[in-house]
Formats: structure tokens, sequence, C-alpha cells
């Protein structure tokens, strides 16, 4: 693709041109996603992390300066994703060592703690229920019964392109819904 061609297509995405988000998304994942792959060695998470990245770079597009190649931007946004999920991950093993560490603290909360857990867990549920059905519908098979994006794609008669930009999009949605009911979500 010519830089011109580009440059109008990123202007479009910018104004929340949907078909131009997604020509976006579709021209360079292969890229995000064989880098993301080289460093998770895991389709399923090499998949979720470069929806992340989109994600980031649609919120973000705003901020892209054309004095430099689009790739590379989107690249080191793809980079800085797989830091933080490094140290997530990283901070997730010290938390289980932790807890191996100390299992009287597993079995350590109260009733009414298990309680609020599951009346948070029945909110959060009741959030998505209230979800447009696309969106609801790709939650619910990717989060709920974890299905890959392949067979979401099968499932819901989509390309597997189509399918990650609905992913992405209804993480957002779900995310401001949590946010507008104060749930952490760190």
């Amino acid at each position: 693709m010519k830089k011109d061609q580009l440059l109008q297509l990123i202007q479009s995405a910018i104004e929340k041109d949907q078909k131009s988000q997604t020509r976006l998304i579709n021209y360079f994942w292969m890229d995000v996603f064989s880098f993301v792959l080289k460093k998770v060695h895991d389709k399923n998470s090499a998949d979720e992390l470069t929806v992340n990245v989109f994600s980031k770079v649609l919120a973000k597009l705003d901020l892209y300066d054309s004095e430099f190649q689009f790739k590379t931007w989107v690249l080191t946004i793809a980079q800085n994703t797989m830091i933080d999920f490094w140290r997530r991950k990283s901070r997730e093993n010290e938390d289980a060592a932790e807890n191996m560490g100390d299992l009287r603290n597993q079995f350590a909360k109260s009733p009414e703690e298990l309680l609020i857990s599951e009346e948070d867990q029945q909110k959060i549920q009741n959030i998505v229920e209230s979800m447009d059905t696309n969106y609801r519908d790709i939650i619910r098979l990717r989060f709920f019964e974890e299905k890959s994006i392949k067979e979401i794609a099968e499932e819901l008669h989509l390309s597997v392109a189509n399918t990650k930009v609905r992913i992405m999009r209804a993480k957002k949605v779900l995310s401001e819904l949590l946010r507008g009911h104060d749930f952490d979500l760190d």
C-alpha cells in the first residue's frame, strides 16, 4: 500500500469509519501476530494479545506521527503490550507462589467474602446479558466458553478477521460498562 493511501486509510479510521478500521487491522494483522507469536509461542495467547494491540492502536490512532513508518509505530505498541504481558505473567507467578506457600489464606475467606465474589460474578453476568446480542455472544463464546477465535468465527458464520474486530469492540464496550458500575478492572 502506498504511503498516501495508508495515510488516507488511517485518517478514515481516526474518524471511526469501521470499514477503514477493519482494513487497517487486516493489513497489519499478520505482521503483529507473527511478532507476538515469536514471543509467546502459543497461538491462542498470540491471538488475544494481537487483538489487544489493535485495540490500543485504534484508541491511540490520532497520536500517530506520519513522519514515522506506521508499521514501526504499530510494532512498538505490540512490543509494549508484550512487556506488560510478561510483567503481568511474572506477577501472577509470584502471586501463585505466595498462595501456595500460605494455603491457610486460601481457606480463610469468610462466607461473606465468598458471597461478595459470587454477587460480583452475577453482576458481571447481568452486565454481559444487557449488551447488544453480537457483543454478548462474542463475550460468552470467548471468555465464558473459552473458544478460540477460529471456533467463534465458525460458530457465528463470520470471517476470522471480522471475529477479531468484534472481540476487540466487545471487550471495549464491556470495559466501559464495568467501569460505569464501579468494578475495579485491575
